[in-house]
């Protein structure tokens, strides 16, 4: 069986690897990254009148600050984000699909004028188009040293699963454009398709930005080779 390597953080990663499990997939997991939080100063809520999240990550490490944000709607991009925010207390959220352009379009929709947006210090560019956005860095992803023998486990016609234009830059400092010839990459959009450089078996970015539809072409990937 062809192995999927999972190179995006925890606790992101276990959850892939649960999906990729139930599929038939031999799921590795190597992340390159490892979240930690950042001391931020909260504006004030009444600044705002929408709360946006992009990554599970920014509602689990924001801190004890995050709770003085509970009475805004939240907006989470996909259901993990959701769920996270939930945990810490949040009763009204709106789980958008997509990216954080289209989730944008939605808080405007619904009315709301001003957003603050919780995130990572790397963010994927967005179209805020008529909303005001204040983005507030709580969390920074810290690269980890890498794994002089992972090349080693990447047999060929393996599929690398990138979550990020900066696991596609990471991973494109790993392997070097001689050993990528024997290596798929399926990236969860266009633009991390393009951090992870040239020189693959092949790279394939899913229509919709979504975990589930990374692992949908990594299954069709798999059967294709294994025929």
């Amino acid at each position: 069986m062809r192995r999927v390597f999972i190179l995006r953080p925890e606790p992101g990663a276990s959850r892939t690897a649960e999906k990729a499990a139930r599929l038939g997939l031999d799921a590795v997991l190597h992340p390159l990254f490892a979240p930690h939080s950042l001391d931020w100063t909260p504006p004030s809520p009444t600044d705002f009148d929408a709360l946006l999240l992009t990554s599970a990550n920014a509602a689990r490490l924001a801190g004890p600050a995050l709770a003085d944000f509970c009475a805004l709607p939240a907006y989470a991009v996909g259901r993990a984000t959701a769920d996270a925010l939930r945990a810490q207390g949040f009763t009204q959220v709106v789980t958008g699909e997509g990216d954080g352009s289209a989730i944008a379009a939605m808080i405007a929709r619904d009315g709301h004028r001003a957003a603050l947006h919780l995130a990572g210090t790397t963010v994927a560019p967005m179209d805020a188009g008529p909303l005001s956005i204040t983005r507030i860095a709580v969390y920074s992803m810290a690269a980890l040293p890498a794994d002089p023998l992972i090349r080693q486990a990447m047999e060929p016609g393996s599929v690398l699963l990138v979550h990020s234009p900066r696991a596609g830059e990471r991973l494109a400092e790993h392997i070097v454009q001689t050993g990528r010839a024997d290596l798929h990459v399926i990236a969860i959009s266009q633009a991390a398709l393009a951090a992870c450089g040239t020189g693959w078996a092949s790279l394939q970015a899913p229509v919709r930005p979504s975990d589930d539809d990374m692992l949908a072409l990594a299954r069709t990937l798999c059967e294709g080779l294994g025929r």
